[in-house]
């Protein structure tokens, strides 16, 4: 308890930190209140084509090319940002801290089969990668997450494996040799949760990335087409970009917000589970 109230002592001196925590927690505000204030399907055409925001007090956020209710694709599409980001996130960080676990704890062979197996996938752009995997496979939202669960991982797994090179070497971790523990006790229950600082604030990064990925993919028309999203919002709207700018304005806003919101955390994560490096 007085870990965690000297954390948010420390995180809560950040007033960009706290600014990016308010982003992030209305966005999710808007993606838990979306099937409540919009719970009808909201790629249905429910008004007329091209309304401003404000020009019709039923629909405040305007429609667009289709009569399609802007604000409800832009709250519902919250949902599928979000739901997609903390996915992929959560599948590259189990999946960048088993190699990079494997890989600083045994060393040798397995650290260097496990490096090389991790450059050659780093050696491919993220997002070519991610366009490959999602065009050879049907576009849905499950392909989305481990497409960016692919390129996101190797990251997390140098981090962990550079901690586990410097941790592995610690007393508490010779004590636990001596008392006879096993490989995997070891890794789980002391030298991983120690080793966990760099893997939560590259997580909060990672999420806000994805989100981007996931964004520049429905721009491209490869996100799952039965689901609005905010990178497919723009990019419905750029054929009408000279005389309905709003249309990819609005939800172009929410992603630059969510991007800003979720760094700005990962930069008060930094300062608070760093309080060395903190900033003067």
């Amino acid at each position: 308890m007085r870990n965690a109230l000297a954390f948010w002592r420390r995180f809560s001196r950040n007033r960009a930190a706290l600014l990016g925590l308010f982003i992030v927690l209305a966005i999710i505000a808007v993606a838990v209140a979306a099937p409540f204030l919009y719970p009808d399907d909201p790629m249905g055409m429910v008004a007329q084509p091209f309304l401003w925001p404000l020009q019709d007090p039923e629909f405040p956020f305007g429609s667009d090319s289709l009569g399609r209710d802007l604000g409800a694709q832009i709250f519902h599409g919250a949902h599928v940002s979000l739901l997609i980001g903390a996915t992929a996130t959560i599948a590259s960080v189990l999946i960048g801290v088993t190699v990079g676990s494997l890989a600083g704890y045994y060393g040798g062979w397995v650290d260097e089969a496990l490096m090389r197996f991790t450059e050659v996938v780093q050696t491919i752009p993220p997002f070519i990668l991610t366009i490959i995997v999602v065009a050879i496979f049907h576009s849905t939202i499950g392909t989305i997450v481990v497409a960016i669960s692919i390129v996101s991982w190797p990251s997390v797994a140098r981090l962990v494996r550079a901690e586990f090179l410097t941790l592995r070497e610690r007393e508490f971790v010779q004590a636990g040799i001596v008392m006879g523990m096993s490989d995997f006790r070891l890794i789980v229950t002391q030298i991983l949760p120690n080793s966990m600082t760099p893997v939560i604030i590259a997580a909060s990064l990672m999420m806000a990335s994805s989100i981007l990925i996931e964004a520049g993919l429905s721009f491209l028309g490869l996100g799952d087409p039965n689901v609005v999203s905010w990178g497919a919002i723009i990019g419905a709207g750029r054929e009408a970009i000279r005389e309905a700018w709003y249309i990819s304005a609005l939800p172009g806003i929410a992603i630059i917000a969510a991007v800003l919101g979720l760094n700005l955390v990962g930069e008060g994560l930094n300062d608070a589970l760093n309080p060395r490096l903190r900033r003067r």
